[in-house]
């Protein structure tokens, strides 16, 4: 082993490591390894570049976008909800049908963008049918998965591999080549969801009361103002009620009159109720100082937070918000959004205390008191998913039917090769930009920055790999373990081996960094054992998208980590067995329809 081998498979295990510990965002810890590989002289100024042009990167911006123009008509929301409509009292046979419906829709949208859609319907159906929604939650977001599967757009590792295919000198994947092993693991995938979700997955998440799921009973007060106070005649602004004394005062309640609007900026009056929420100390410190009366101290229920004009509603931070990374009082969220946040979650994790002063991240989950017309516009905006019942409706904006039409024309002019995948995407995209169905604004706004930084970061990894000879190397390493069975099972022993290594990587890491790491190691397997590559890389693809066991593994995933209240463990439990029963199905399967 040279020392360039040995400093490139290091370099990547300790990328390897930050990724797990989650010290660092995955796309700044990529973009660091493409850095240090450049300094050492490992690649070239050209090649630490090349990942910003490549075909994968832009194609997968391109398809954001196109998913963008099409979620934006409300079309998908709108089917979302009469699906609802229509499945009645059917209890799992409505959440068959759900998953279907997400499987086939993430075989050609972006699986974010078709989770974020379903999810309230998974909440409606959790309450309709009174299940929990840790049921259900979890099975969405592997449906999507499985789904992606179908096709060369339905998931972005598909794009890598067929992009390095490519630079490898093999022939393109065609948009529906996937959809031979595709349809398998679609069909036994849900089968698996509907037969053991109800037996593997908890019953933690309780739908009923959002109040006692992120324990805010003993966090809400409510506290009269005295007469001789000194609130009297000042504001909450004025006398700084949030700054001295860490209390959010979500109304005021005057004579039978509840203000939910500008209460910063209300003259209290004696008599006047506040609800606030703050920690016992605060509250405790503001009834001594401020001469006010302690009403209650404990559990105010979702109906009693809430008025006619007010809900308790979640929100999850969506991938591309522009809340990532900023606090709430950063973005003075209240003023801005129009809803008081009374808790946040980050995976397990419920914070109730100093909330304004953490910073956001990606699938957050924010328990928000916000006026009934005021959801729809934060959904609209994208920077939240609303995890709620919300009014679906058809947006009927200025042409508005070429962005329904725009993907299905896309992908039967690629199927038939009259263009290819990058071509007609970016034509696409410059058509609905030409015809203002999308502002270059929202083209920004709809782009997942961080997968795309990563994926372009990543492939100078790849670069790297071959031309050191440590993809030779592992791919060496690998074929010798093949060579201890019977000689006409090598290449499929082979095939096991890396299948069952890239899907016990991408459990760790992102799928998409598992895709460009472990594709050189495809082709230098092939070489080495002479065959074609193409089974090779289709075990890597099919492999990499095998992301169930874990949270962190694939974006959907995490997306309903928090709203499910899942634990680490639930993942496990319920996602080995697939997991397994792919990795089977692909190692008898993938060398039948891809011969080597």
């Amino acid at each position: 082993m040279t020392w360039e081998i040995a400093f490139v498979l290091l370099l990547i295990a300790g990328a390897l490591v930050v990724f797990v510990k989650e010290l660092l965002p995955i796309e700044v810890t990529a973009i660091g390894l493409t850095t240090i590989l450049l300094v050492v002289g490992l690649i070239d100024v050209e090649q630490a570049l090349s990942g910003l042009s490549n075909p994968a990167v832009v194609t997968i911006g391109a398809l954001f976008v196109l998913s963008h123009a099409l979620t934006k008509t409300g079309l998908l929301d709108v089917a979302a909800r009469q699906l609802g409509d229509m499945v009645g009292d059917k209890q799992w046979f409505g959440v068959a049908i759900m998953l279907v419906a997400v499987s086939l829709l993430s075989a050609f949208l972006s699986n974010t963008a078709v989770v974020a859609m379903f999810m309230p319907l998974a909440i409606q159906l959790s309450r309709r049918f009174r299940i929990s929604p840790s049921k259900i939650l979890l099975p969405l977001s592997y449906a999507a998965i499985v789904g992606g599967t179908l096709t060369l757009v339905g998931t972005s590792t598909n794009l890598i591999v067929n992009a390095i295919a490519i630079e490898s000198g093999q022939p393109p994947l065609g948009m529906f080549e996937f959809a031979r092993l595709g349809w398998v693991y679609l069909v036994v995938g849900l089968a698996y969801i509907l037969l053991f979700a109800r037996r593997l997955l908890p019953s933690r998440a309780v739908i009923s009361s959002l109040t006692h799921k992120y324990h805010m009973g003993t966090y809400l007060t409510e506290l009269r103002v005295n007469e001789g106070s000194p609130l009297v005649g000042r504001s909450a602004k004025e006398v700084g009620i949030n700054q001295h004394y860490d209390i959010t005062i979500l109304a005021i309640i005057r004579g039978g009159e509840r203000y939910d609007e500008n209460i910063r900026n209300i003259q209290l009056q004696a008599g006047d109720i506040l609800i606030g929420r703050g920690i016992v100390d605060d509250i405790m410190r503001l009834r001594k100082e401020q001469g006010v009366q302690l009403l209650t101290d404990i559990k105010l229920s979702d109906e009693e937070l809430a008025s006619a004009d007010q809900v308790l509603a979640e929100g999850l931070v969506a991938p591309t918000s522009p809340l990532i990374g900023k606090t709430l009082r950063e973005i003075d969220f209240r003023r801005h959004y129009g809803a008081f946040v009374l808790a946040v979650r980050h995976h397990a994790s419920i914070m109730r205390t100093k909330i304004a002063h953490i910073p956001l991240r990606v699938a957050d989950t924010l328990l928000m008191l916000a006026p009934r017309e005021r959801l729809n516009d934060l959904r609209r905006s994208e920077d939240l998913i609303i995890i709620s019942e919300v009014d679906a409706k058809l947006v009927r904006e200025r042409l508005w039917w070429v962005a329904v039409l725009i993907i299905p024309v896309l992908v039967v002019l690629v199927a038939a090769e009259v263009v290819d995948i990058l071509q007609g995407a970016v034509v696409a995209v410059v058509v609905l930009l030409l015809l203002r169905v999308v502002e270059m604004r929202e083209v920004y706004r709809s782009v997942d920055w961080s997968v795309l930084f990563l994926i372009a970061a990543f492939v100078p990894v790849g670069y790297a790999m071959t031309q050191t000879g440590a993809a030779s190397y592992v791919a060496t390493g690998m074929t010798s373990l093949a060579y201890l069975f019977p000689v006409e099972w090598i290449p499929i022993a082979a095939l096991a081996l890396l299948y069952l290594a890239t899907a016990i990587l991408t459990q760790m890491v992102s799928n998409n960094a598992t895709a460009i790491i472990l594709a050189p190691v495809a082709i230098s397997m092939a070489g080495a054992l002479q065959v074609d590559a193409r089974p090779l890389l289709m075990a890597v693809a099919f492999a990499s998208s095998a992301a169930f066991m874990t949270p962190m593994s694939y974006q959907t995933n995490l997306m309903v980590y928090g709203p499910g209240s899942y634990r680490f463990s639930d993942y496990m439990r319920f996602g080995l067995a697939p997991n397994v029963l792919f990795w089977l199905l692909g190692v008898l399967l993938i060398p039948r329809l891809w011969p080597f």
